[in-house]
């Protein structure tokens, strides 16, 4: 395995700790973190001296999603002789193939594109072994497709999770959020593209536990270390028997759909009026008008 630059990896007590850190790009989802991230799986899965797998993230947050700045501002300007270094923001394979509105979009292309990021981020839920996120600050957008496609999550109370860019410019690819969640509530996120609070996301039955951000590494830790502390064979079948669960439920087509879905999204009118605002005005400024009208509320606060 080649030497990782976008997360960290170490195993200790039966434990693989898989550990995001880019954290001055807020963990941003690149093609070789996707990469990574899978080849990281693979390892701990392979190992027979790990029971379980920890996904965490250094920095403010677990995850701002991907990392689109340099995407969302250049694109517009790109000239045909730009090239985007692999892996980088600009890299197609990160975002799909998104193009001058003038030019000729091939949606296969970009299906094929983002169902490798769709590929990496469900190794989380098929390896064999169980799988636990932790979460603090934030984990928005792309990084919610890890977060969910692990088995079980914990959440600082204060955290804030879900998927704003479900107001404009994308559809959440691994489409986890029903099979979570359940049809109404999976609704009333995505409806509106407002984020839970990590207090709020125990309540919605989307995390296991919500401790205080002083209480999330010590809580985390004894969840790892009970399960850890199973024979791997048992803990190896109980987590096929449920997943069958939810393959057996339409899982994989309905991730086909939302990887599709995705690449529509970010080639509607106003999927290129976000990119057009995004090259003028910066991705941030584009994003913060985008949320401003909602007021950047969550479910149990909204009034009116």
């Amino acid at each position: 395995m080649s030497e990782l630059t976008t997360m960290t990896y170490e195993v200790d007590d039966r434990v693989a700790r898989i550990t995001l850190n880019r954290p001055d790009r807020g963990n941003g989802i690149t093609r070789s973190l996707v990469s990574e991230l899978e080849q990281s799986v693979e390892r701990a899965d392979l190992d027979p001296d790990v029971h379980a797998i920890l996904l965490a993230g250094n920095g403010k947050g677990f995850c701002g999603g991907y990392d689109l700045v340099e995407s969302a501002e250049g694109e517009a300007r790109m000239g045909e002789d730009t090239a985007a270094p692999p892996g980088s923001a600009l890299d197609p394979a990160v975002m799909g193939a998104n193009h001058d509105p003038d030019g000729t979009w091939d949606p296969m292309v970009d299906y094929s594109m983002m169902s490798r990021n769709v590929r990496g981020f469900m190794s989380l839920f098929n390896c064999s072994k169980p799988v636990v996120c932790k979460v603090h600050g934030f984990c928005v957008a792309g990084g919610t497709d890890m977060a969910l496609c692990s088995d079980l999550l914990v959440i600082a109370d204060d955290a804030k999770i879900g998927y704003p860019p479900a107001r404009v410019w994308g559809t959440p690819t691994t489409s986890m959020w029903t099979y979570r969640l359940g049809p109404q509530r999976a609704k009333r996120l995505l409806f509106t593209g407002d984020s839970l609070s990590g207090a709020e996301a125990v309540d919605w039955g989307l995390a296991i536990e919500a401790p205080s951000p002083a209480e999330l590494d010590k809580r985390t830790e004894i969840l790892v270390a009970r399960i850890a502390r199973n024979p791997l064979n048992q803990l190896q079948m109980m987590k096929l028997l449920v997943n069958q669960s939810l393959q057996a439920q339409g899982l994989h087509q309905t991730q086909i759909l939302g990887t599709v879905f995705d690449g529509i999204a970010r080639h509607t009118e106003e999927g290129f009026s976000f990119q057009q605002r995004a090259a003028e005005k910066g991705f941030r400024e584009a994003v913060s008008e985008r949320d401003e009208p909602f007021g950047d509320r969550g479910p149990s606060t909204f009034k009116g």
